[in-house]
């Protein structure tokens, strides 16, 4: 059998994980078989196997997949010129644009996390890179004297992750949930506790506006969950 070139391995691999990830969100990770995922992504068994081994190494790849997708945005909240409207931007993206079925693979992932080693293992890993990502990025935004926040470092990052953890899960559970309504609240609360500065030194009143600026285009304004 011939060697497929790099560009079909990467589009086969990428297939494969969009289809994983459907079916976890879907039927859960238990009731998730291989042969479903093959069938999804229309693919043998061998095929499959060749990138997967199991439905662990399937998360694991998901997990890399979203760790990548994370940085990337981090970066770009890190470049923006007017971070609180950077962030509405991704707040937005998150918790009112992202795909029903993505918010279900990872509300199914974090419970499957309790009871499966490997998966807690993977779950506890990503959980560890954003909470640290986040903790390096406002660490980083104090020492530029970009913001100002009322709580150390450690305690705002915290703070901030459970704000979006809540939002998150009522998102994933709750159908008639809309992120809309509350999100500018939301920024208007995280802009109370980061207290971002003007380049002259005066705060940054919160407007509760969205900057319309596109964050899938990292390369335009420098590269930013």
């Amino acid at each position: 059998m011939p060697k497929l070139k790099p560009d079909t391995q990467i589009a086969r691999r990428t297939n494969i994980l969009d289809a994983a990830e459907q079916c976890f969100a879907r039927a859960g990770f238990h009731r998730t078989t291989m042969q479903d995922i093959c069938k999804a992504a229309e693919v043998s068994p061998g095929a499959l196997y060749l990138y997967f081994d199991s439905k662990e190494a399937l998360i694991a790849g998901l997990a890399e997949r979203d760790r990548a997708e994370f940085a990337e945005r981090i970066q770009f909240l890190a470049s923006a010129p007017d971070f609180m409207a950077a962030l509405e931007a991704i707040g937005e993206r998150y918790f009112a644009e992202e795909p029903a079925h993505k918010r279900l693979m990872c509300v199914e992932i974090g419970v499957e996390a309790t009871r499966n080693p490997r998966v807690g293992e993977i779950h506890r890993s990503v959980d560890t890179f954003v909470r640290e990502s986040f903790h390096a990025l406002f660490q980083r935004l104090v020492d530029e004297g970009r913001i100002d926040p009322v709580l150390d470092v450690t305690a705002l990052t915290q703070v901030f992750l459970t704000l979006g953890d809540g939002l998150f899960w009522r998102r994933a559970v709750d159908p008639s949930f809309d992120p809309k309504i509350v999100l500018p609240a939301v920024t208007q609360t995280l802009a109370g506790l980061l207290r971002p500065v003007r380049s002259g030194g005066s705060e940054v009143a919160p407007t509760g506006q969205v900057h319309q600026q596109s964050i899938d285009q990292p390369s335009e304004i420098s590269s930013c969950v």
